[in-house]
């Protein structure tokens, strides 16, 4: 009989490494996956992996799907190392792209260099406000922030739905469900000239690198750690558990809703029914994969970022269905689980109790 043993103690090294374990793994499950659909293996991993990074524009494309990763990445990695299962990112991005997309609705006849500044504080208030509802009904009812964030996502994709389809339709849209398209005060500027890339991405970059300095330098970053591994200690000390539920809900709210404006005032430029392919889940697998920590996660937010490009290049070339994706980003995370569990367990053999 097979049973599993804790280790007395974790190893660091193995700690960091198991991403590498856990995508290299996932690659051997594609070429099990993509022979079993008929399809050449190493011509698949070429088109999902390689040939997206062939063409310059293509690595542009890259930091534009990374952005909204590693934004929303960084924020969840905070709250998941406090313990705070923030689970409605998608929804707090949403918010962020209402609010910071209204602005710009509002706006649209003023030329001044302050619509972006303002378009992106009022995004950030937005997520921060729909993260504010779990963050109250955590603190004072304690409701489980996980169901209350995920089920306000879908409030907020069909709070969306219905000012597109009414009252921030376009008068000039032939009835489409969208909002006139942002003018050029409501844009983000262009970082390189014949591409999409936008200063969201470095954006994103600062934010890691400042979450990073915060986390390993600073008193916050400090109660954070101490909080989400040993909440006793944390209380024994004085810091505040309801204090940092706020602090880790109220930073994705603001980071998800960064996102969110950054999405529609980058390469989407209106507001429509969709916005998001399902960044907010996804930064999920990011946050683990790049194993909560700032830099980690925007190494990891770039892997994601190619497997949806990969995923499009492989509907178009290969005409592989695009749920492709999906599955990668799911045996990513499920191969990374299992490495982790033996991180933490050994498998050990125990003989049968005699008949």
């Amino acid at each position: 009989m097979l049973r599993l043993e804790r280790r007395p103690q974790n190893s660091k090294t193995m700690t960091y490494l198991s991403p590498v374990f856990a995508l290299a793994l996932t690659l051997l499950a594609g070429v099990v996956l993509f022979s079993i659909m008929n399809v050449d293996p190493a011509e698949a991993l070429y088109a999902f992996f390689i040939e997206p990074l062939t063409t310059t524009y293509g690595i542009t494309e890259l930091g534009v799907k990374a952005t909204p990763l590693i934004l929303i990445g960084v924020a969840l990695a905070i709250g998941f190392r406090a313990s705070v299962w923030n689970i409605g990112a998608e929804g707090q991005l949403t918010l962020g792209a209402i609010t910071g997309g209204g602005m710009a609705l509002a706006l649209h006849e003023v030329d001044g260099f302050w619509v972006l500044p303002v378009m992106l504080l009022a995004a950030v208030a937005g997520g921060m406000a729909w993260a504010a509802i779990p963050a109250f009904l955590r603190t004072r009812f304690n409701a489980n922030e996980i169901l209350v964030s995920l089920m306000l996502t879908y409030v907020a994709t069909l709070l969306l739905s219905y000012l597109v389809h009414g009252p921030w339709r376009d008068p000039g849209g032939f009835n489409f469900p969208e909002s006139r398209v942002f003018h050029d005060a409501a844009t983000l500027p262009i970082i390189f000239e014949g591409s999409r890339l936008h200063l969201g991405f470095a954006i994103a970059l600062f934010l890691a690198v400042a979450t990073w300095v915060v986390l390993s330098r600073t008193l916050i970053g400090f109660q954070v750690r101490v909080i989400g591994s040993a909440p006793r200690a944390g209380q024994y000390a004085g810091f505040s558990h309801h204090a940092i539920i706020w602090l880790a809900l109220l930073f994705g709210g603001a980071c998800a809703g960064l996102a969110g404006v950054v999405e529609v005032a980058g390469p989407i430029g209106q507001l429509l029914p969709s916005i998001s392919p399902g960044y907010g889940f996804t930064a999920i697998i990011v946050a683990f994969v790049g194993r909560l920590h700032p830099i980690g996660v925007l190494l990891a937010g770039l892997l994601m970022a190619l497997s949806y490009l990969g995923g499009e290049n492989a509907q178009i070339s290969l005409n592989l269905p695009l749920a492709v994706t999906g599955v990668f980003q799911g045996l990513l995370l499920f191969m990374l689980l299992a490495c982790d569990v033996l991180i933490r367990y050994r498998i050990r053999l125990r003989a049968g109790s005699p008949k």
